[in-house]
């Protein structure tokens, strides 16, 4: 599982997050020679960029509706806190965060409100200590981690590396809705590249959680980096069906952070187009995306 995230923005109308589900996308490394402390590395800095952002706010900011509906930044912060809390317990403590993940996959009612209460209850300064704490046992935990070992999460085990991964896409993502919700235009970066992989290859699962078929045909995928890099994913496909273009904006719609419409990526082939119409990073049952603008 990549990690769970917060309602992708217009999923659905409550901000209830549809996450809690033992389904997962795959989860695996970007293509290309990528080491465990590099993918550390762009998580550190993933988590620095965004607690730029939010180290200056004042109460009201905190308070700002994101684009995710019923969640004001607090509730982002606090989401990201309480998964990052969880994945410094499931390598500490497998056998404690086995039972806080059966407990909150079998949770009545909103799974995610323990935590946005325990947010809500705090000032803004107080979530981004609880947030720093969080993420800094987090990653000092992976650094401890065994040469083949395998993370206990909501869904399959995964690697130190699909895991490092999922939650910089989680960061970034929910950093997105922060960013939104403050008037803030971030500048992409390399990073985008761990997100936009995950994104592809959660494309068997992004039908499988509608309960659809994978169509056999694959799609490739050719995406511009923000600093000129060409990244390619089944180049070499004998298809007609392709995606195209900015790495940024396909990072955001497999995120679920913009509507396909709202891009300019090429889109050739039905295949393609079905696609990115459901196309999900994170797992989690399916929704019906952010509305066009």
């Amino acid at each position: 599982m990549t990690g769970w995230a917060a309602p992708a923005p217009g999923r659905d109308g409550t901000g209830r997050s549809p996450n809690l589900t033992p389904m997962s996308p795959p989860a695996a490394p970007p293509p290309g020679p990528v080491t465990l402390g590099d993918t550390v590395a762009d998580l550190e800095a993933e988590h620095a960029e965004l607690d730029a952002l939010l180290a200056p706010l004042d109460e009201a900011a905190w308070a700002l509706a994101t684009p995710a509906a019923g969640w004001a930044v607090r509730d982002q912060v606090s989401h990201l806190a309480f998964f990052d809390e969880a994945a410094d317990l499931a390598m500490r403590d497998p056998g404690r965060f086995a039972a806080l993940a059966e407990a909150l996959v079998g949770a009545e009612g909103d799974p995610m409100e323990e935590h946005l209460r325990r947010g809500r209850a705090l000032a803004g300064h107080e979530v981004l200590a609880w947030w720093r704490r969080a993420r800094g046992a987090m990653v000092r935990q992976v650094a401890a981690l065994e040469p083949g070992a395998r993370i206990p999460w909501f869904g399959p085990p995964m690697g130190p590396l699909s895991f490092v991964s999922a939650r910089l896409m989680e960061t970034w993502a929910h950093g997105q809705d922060v960013a939104d919700a403050l008037g803030v235009v971030r500048p992409p970066t390399a990073r985008l590249r761990h997100v936009a992989h995950l994104g592809v290859r959660a494309r068997g699962f992004s039908y499988a959680v509608r309960g659809l078929a994978v169509p056999p045909t694959p799609v490739r995928v050719e995406l511009e980096g923000p600093g000129g890099e060409h990244w390619s994913w089944d180049a070499d496909a004998a298809t007609t069906d392709a995606v195209t273009g900015s790495a940024l904006e396909f990072c955001l719609v497999v995120t679920q952070r913009r509507h396909p419409d709202d891009t300019a990526l090429h889109v050739e082939g039905d295949g393609a187009q079905e696609w990115l119409a459901i196309a999900q990073a994170f797992a989690g049952p399916p929704g019906p995306g952010r509305p066009p603008r």
